[in-house]
C-alpha cells in the first residue's frame, strides 16, 4: 500500500486543488491543525505583500465524512483570495486585449522556469510558465503534508524545523527536542531559537531588501519516533534516504540537502563520522551519536531523522538581471513579478510537510492496511518483533 497526491492550480488562479490517493479509513483529522500549518506557511520576516492578502485554509471536498477518512480519495481546495483581482487574466476562456491588458510576459526572469519552460512548452506567453512554477504551488503541498503529519502523529511520530542559517548570519548549535524546537521556533519571525541570532536576521533582511535583492539559507527537519526499518536497501528507488533527499530538492528555490552531517562527511575519518551500536536495557538497539540523520543502508536506524535544505535567493528581484525579450532578442531587465525578500523561514515550514510526506508514504509502505485499526495491528506486530530480536 502506498499513498500520493496531485495538485493542480496556479499562482493567481481561483483555487489550489490537491487529491491524495491511498489514506486509509478512519484516520481522525483536525482541521484546524491543517490550516494552522498553511498559516505557518506564510509566516516569517522578510515576506512580500502577497501572504498580506492571502489567509489560506484548506476546504475538504471529498474522502472525509463526520471528521474521519473514508478510504477513499481526499480532494482538498485552497482558495486565492487574489483571483478577484486576475480573474480577467487569468480566465480559462478566451479574452480580448492587448499584451499588456493581459498581463503577457515576455521577458523571461533569470533564475525562474520561465525561459526553460517557454521553450519546452513552445509557450510564446511566459505567465503559462510562471504561474504554474510559482512556489504559491507549494501550500497545496503543505496541506497533503499536513495530513500526513496527523497520520504520523497518530503512531507518535513527530516533526520540527528550525532556520540554521540566512545569507551570512548562522544560529549556533542546539540539541533540543522537537517539543522544544516547535515551542521555541514557533515563537520566532525567523525560525532560529536563539533571540540574538533573530534580532540579527531580521536586521539583515531588511538590508537586503532595501538593496532590492534577496537572500536564501539553510533550514533542518527533525524527525522523533520514527521506527527502525522504513526504507530499503534492496532496490536504488526503495532508499528512504534518497526519496526524501528527491522531495526537498523538488521544493522552489532548494539547490541542496544533506541528511545528518551530510558534506562535512567528505572532510572527515571514518571514526568521526559512524555511529557506534549500543545494546541497552529497556532501548534494545541504539546509537552513541546521530552523525548520519537516523539512516544508514538507505533505512531509517530509530535514530531522530535530521535532514537540511540550502535554498537559494529568490530570483525575483526590485533591481532586475538582464535578460532578453523573447519577441526582439534585444537586451532588458528582467519582468517584476510580486516576490519576497527572503522566504527561507517559510520554507523550512515546507520542508517539514515534505518530509512527513515521504515518512508517511515510507510507513504506510511497511504497515500498509486499508483502515487505521489495521495498520496499528501491523505496525505493533512488528514492534514486538523488533523488541524479541
Amino acid at each position: 500500500m502506498s499513498i500520493r497526491y496531485l495538485t493542480a492550480g496556479e499562482t493567481h488562479g481561483p483555487q489550489l486543488t490537491a487529491i491524495i490517493e491511498g489514506l486509509p479509513s478512519q484516520l481522525k483529522l483536525d482541521f484546524e491543525a491543517i490550516n494552522f500549518q498553511l498559516a505557518r506557511r506564510q509566516k516569517g520576516h522578510g515576506r512580500g505583500r502577497r501572504m498580506q492578502i492571502e489567509k489560506d485554509t484548506a476546504n475538504i471536498v471529498g474522502g472525509v465524512r463526520h471528521g474521519y477518512t473514508t478510504g477513499a480519495p481526499v480532494a482538498l481546495v485552497v482558495e486565492n483570495k487574489d483571483w478577484a483581482s486576475w480573474s480577467s487574466i487569468m480566465n480559462v476562456e478566451p479574452i480580448e486585449g492587448s499584451d499588456e491588458e493581459k498581463r503577457r510576459v515576455h521577458r523571461p526572469r533569470p533564475g525562474h522556469a520561465d525561459l526553460n519552460g517557454g521553450l519546452k512548452y513552445n509557450h510564446k506567453d511566459l505567465r503559462n510558465v510562471l504561474e504554474r512554477s510559482s512556489a504559491r504551488e507549494t501550500a497545496a503541498r503543505v496541506a497533503c503534508g499536513a495530513i500526513a503529519r496527523q497520520f504520523l502523529e497518530a503512531f507518535g511520530i513527530k516533526i520540527a524545523g528550525q532556520v540554521i542559517r540566512i545569507g551570512e548570519i548562522e544560529a549556533p548549535a542546539n540539541n533540543l527536542s522537537v517539543d522544544e524546537l516547535i515551542e521555541r521556533t514557533e515563537a520566532s519571525s525567523v525560525r532560529v531559537v536563539d533571540p540574538e541570532t533573530e534580532a540579527k536576521m531580521e536586521a539583515y533582511i531588511d538590508e537586503i531588501k532595501k538593496e532590492g535583492d534577496s537572500i536564501g539559507g539553510i533550514v533542518e527537519c527533525v524527525v522523533e519516533g520514527v521506527p527502525v526499518g522504513l526504507g530499503s536497501y534492496v532496490q536504488y528507488d526503495r532508499k528512504l534516504d534518497g526519496r526524501i533527499a528527491q522531495a526537498v530538492m523538488s521544493i522552489n528555490a532548494f539547490k541542496g540537502v544533506e541528511i545528518g552531517i551530510g558534506f562535512e562527511a567528505g572532510v572527515l575519518r571514518g571514526s568521526q563520522v559512524h555511529d557506534e551500536i549500543l545494546y541497552v536495557e529497556g532501548k534494545r538497539y541504539t546509537r552513541a551519536s546521530n552523525r548520519l540523520g537516523g539512516f544508514e543502508g538507505g533505512m531509517t536506524n530509530g535514530m531522530p531523522v535530521v535532514v537540511r535544505g540550502v535554498m537559494k535567493p529568490i530570483p525575483t528581484l526590485y533591481k532586475p538581471l538582464q535578460t532578453v525579450d523573447i519577441d526582439t532578442k534585444e537586451p532588458y531587465t528582467a519582468q517584476v513579478e510580486r516576490s519576497d525578500a527572503c522566504a527561507v523561514p517559510a520554507a523550512s515550514v515546507v520542508m517539514e510537510h515534505v518530509v512527513a510526506w515521504e515518512i508517511a508514504k515510507a510507513f504506510l509502505e511497511k504497515f500498509g492496511g486499508d483502515s487505521m485499526d489495521e495498520i496499528k495491528a501491523n505496525y505493533e506486530n512488528y514492534l514486538a518483533q523488533v523488541e524479541r530480536y
